[in-house]
C-alpha cells in the first residue's frame, strides 16, 4: 500500500494500531493516554494530547509526517507553534530530529505498529472501482450512520453557501436587496454563465434598476448593455438592424450618461452559448431576470415573506414580448419561448432562497427563517442529475432536496477529494 499522511491521521485519530509494548525510536516505553484533537488549521496536526514517555507525563501537541525529515523540510524547527510538540509520529525514519536546544524529539515509528489487516482494509476501500470508492461496501452501512453523514454534509453545504452570501453582503455594505439581486442573477446563470451574470449585476446596481422600473425596455437596456450584447457587430447584420435592439441601444446610450456607466460592463466574449439549448442562452436568462426585476420592487422582501408556492409561481416568469419569440437579437424563432421550467425554478429556490434565509436568520439571531429554509428543502423534490443518479445506483435514493443537496456535497467534497478516512461512512466500513 502506498501510504499517505491522510492514512496516518486516520490511524492516529482512531488509534488503529497495536498499543501494547509501544516504544519511541530510541527505545523509551510509550503510552498514549489521549491522542489529542485533530487540528484543521495551521500548526501541529493534533492538539492537547497526553502521552507518557518512560515515567514522565507529557501534555502538548502531536505532529505526523510520512518522512521524519519533513520536520526540517517544513521548517518546523524555526516555528514557535511547534515548540510544544511532545511526540513526532512518522512512517519512515530517514533522519534524526532535534529541537532548537538540540535535545532529541520523541518519535514513534507508526509503521511498526499498524496491522497488515488494517492496511489492506484501507487499500481495499481506496481501490478505484468508481469515483465513489465505497461502492462495493456501502450497503453494509446502517441507515443511522448514513443519516448522520448526510446531516453533516447538509450543514456544511448550507454554511458554505451562507458564507458566499455574507461575502456579497459585506461588499454591498449590508444591503440585502442588492445582495439578493446578485445572488438571484448568479443562479439564473445555471453554472455555465453564473459568473458573467453576477459581473453584470455588480456593474449596474439594483438601486439604478429600481429607478427605471417604469419601463421593462429600460431594464433590459441596462442589463443587455452592461452585458456587452448591444454593441455593433458588423458580422451580424440581422442583429444590428433589429429594431428592438436599436431601441435598447438608444435607451442604453441615454442611461449610461445618466448613471455614468460607460465602460463598466463586461466583455460579451465572457458569455457561453456553445452546446446550450436555446432556452438556456444567456440572452434568455437576462430577459427573464429583467422581467423579475420589473415585477418586484423589493426582491429580498418578496423572497423573505412569501410562501414556497408563491415564490415558485412568480419565478415561472414570461419575459417581455420580444423575448417570447427570440432567443437572440435579430432572429425570430418559430417556437414560443418557454417559461422557466419547474426543475429550473426548484434549483433557483434551493440555491437562492434557502441560503439567503439561512444567512438572514443567523444575522437576526432568529430561528424563524432558518426553519423556513429547512422546511423548503423538505418540501422540494430531490434533484435529478448525474451525481444523484450515481447515488441511486448504490441505494442512496434521496426523498427530498434536503437529502439530494447533502449527497451532492458528499460527492464533491469527500468522494471526489478521496476523503474516505474523514467520512463517517468510510470509517464505519473500515472499522467493520
Amino acid at each position: 500500500m502506498l501510504i499517505q499522511e491522510a492514512h496516518m491521521y486516520y490511524f492516529w485519530q482512531f488509534q488503529y494500531f497495536r498499543q501494547n509494548n509501544l516504544t519511541t525510536i530510541t527505545g523509551e516505553p510509550l503510552k498514549i493516554v489521549n491522542p489529542g484533537t485533530r487540528n484543521e488549521n495551521a500548526g501541529p496536526d493534533f492538539l492537547y494530547a497526553h502521552v507518557k514517555i518512560g515515567n514522565i507525563d507529557w501534555y502538548g501537541h502531536i505532529e505526523l509526517h510520512k518522512y521524519a525529515s519533513a520536520w526540517y523540510a517544513h521548517a518546523h524547527h524555526h516555528d514557535l507553534a511547534y515548540e510544544n510538540v511532545v511526540l513526532h509520529v512518522i512512517w519512515y525514519n530517514d533522519k534524526a530530529i532535534t529541537r532548537k536546544d538540540q535535545t532529541h524529539l520523541p518519535t514513534l515509528l507508526l509503521a511498526s505498529y499498524v496491522d497488515l489487516k488494517v492496511m489492506k482494509n484501507c487499500e481495499q476501500l481506496m481501490t478505484k472501482v468508481s469515483d465513489i470508492y465505497c461502492t462495493q461496501h456501502i450497503a453494509s452501512v446502517t441507515s443511522a450512520i448514513r443519516r448522520n453523514m448526510l446531516d453533516k454534509m447538509l450543514r456544511q453545504r448550507l454554511q458554505r453557501k451562507q458564507n458566499n452570501v455574507y461575502q456579497l453582503l459585506a461588499n454591498n455594505d449590508g444591503d440585502w436587496e442588492e445582495t439578493t439581486y446578485q445572488v438571484l442573477a448568479y443562479n439564473l446563470g445555471f453554472s455555465i454563465n453564473s459568473e458573467a451574470m453576477l459581473d453584470v449585476c455588480k456593474s449596474v446596481s439594483y438601486k439604478i434598476i429600481r429607478h427605471e422600473r417604469d419601463n421593462i425596455a429600460k431594464i433590459e437596456a441596462l442589463l443587455f448593455g452592461q452585458a456587452g450584447l448591444l454593441t455593433t457587430n458588423e458580422l451580424d447584420v440581422d442583429s444590428d438592424s433589429d429594431t428592438y435592439k436599436i431601441e435598447l441601444r438608444q435607451y442604453y446610450t441615454y442611461l449610461t450618461h445618466k448613471y455614468k456607466l460607460s465602460d463598466t460592463g463586461i466583455n460579451k466574449l465572457q458569455w457561453k452559448f456553445f452546446r446550450l439549448r436555446p432556452a438556456n442562452f444567456p440572452t434568455v436568462r437576462i430577459a427573464q431576470l429583467a422581467q423579475l426585476l420589473f415585477q418586484h420592487d423589493s426582491l429580498f422582501s418578496w423572497l423573505l415573506d412569501n410562501s414556497l408556492s408563491d415564490i415558485s409561481s412568480h419565478l415561472a416568469v414570461s419575459p417581455s414580448k420580444y423575448w417570447q419569440d427570440h432567443y437572440v437579437f435579430g432572429k425570430k424563432s418559430k417556437q414560443h419561448l418557454p417559461v422557466l421550467g419547474k426543475t429550473s425554478i426548484n434549483t433557483i429556490v434551493i440555491n437562492t432562497v434557502v441560503p439567503l434565509l439561512m444567512a438572514y436568520s443567523k444575522i437576526q439571531d432568529s430561528s424563524l427563517y432558518r426553519d423556513k429554509a429547512i422546511a423548503i428543502l423538505y418540501d422540494l423534490p430531490p434533484e435529478d442529475n448525474v451525481v444523484i443518479r450515481k447515488w441511486k445506483v448504490l441505494g442512496m435514493d434521496p426523498a427530498h432536496a434536503f437529502d439530494s443537496q447533502a449527497l451532492i456535497e458528499l460527492y464533491h467534497y469527500f468522494c471526489k477529494a478521496r476523503k474516505c478516512l474523514s467520512c463517517s461512512i468510510g470509517h464505519h466500513i473500515l472499522k467493520n
